[in-house]
Parts: C-alpha cells; structure tokens; sequence
C-alpha cells in the first residue's frame, strides 16, 4: 500500500509539473495563442491583398483589350474631350 501512494504522489507531482510547463512556458499555450492571433491577422492582410490584387488584374486586362478602356479612364478620371466635341458644363445657382 504504501508503494502505491509514492507511485500516486509521484505520478501527481509529474501531472503538475507538466501542466505547469503547459501553461506558464515560453513554448506553451501562451506561445500558440499569440501564433494563432498573428496568423488570423495575417490571413486577413493576406485576402484583401488578393482583393486588391484581382482588381487591378481586372484594370490591365481591361486597358489591354483596347483603346475603348484608356478613352474612358480618360473621360473620368482627366476630363478629357476630343478635338471634334463640345463640352458643355451646367451649373446650378443657388439664391441667398
């Protein structure tokens, strides 16, 4: 009996001892939960990059099919017009 208390506080004291080096250790939980943080941050960094990404695969192809897409990112973006239109500008006054 009294050889199967030493195995039994033997064995507890090894319990504690690894759940202590589990818990408080450099390479513990602590140490995985920080990892698993930086990984979710990442992986959000990381698919609107791909969004971002996607986009402006999108704008090359588009400016690569033709003239039609430079003409009109022209148009927008530099209010641009041709040599043979008429721009005209209509503004709208408020009274005071």
């Amino acid at each position: 009996m009294k050889s199967m208390r030493w195995l039994i506080v033997m064995f507890a004291v090894a319990l504690v001892g690894l759940q202590l080096r589990l818990w408080l250790s450099e390479d513990g939980l602590r140490e995985r939960w920080g990892l698993e943080a930086s990984l979710a941050e990442q992986s959000a960094l990381n698919a609107s990059l791909a969004d971002r990404n996607a986009a402006l695969e999108a704008e090359v192809r588009d400016l690569r099919q033709g003239v039609a897409a430079a003409e009109e990112r022209a148009r927008s973006e530099l209010g641009m017009v041709r040599p043979d239109e008429t721009f005209y500008q209509i503004m709208s006054f408020k009274d005071d």
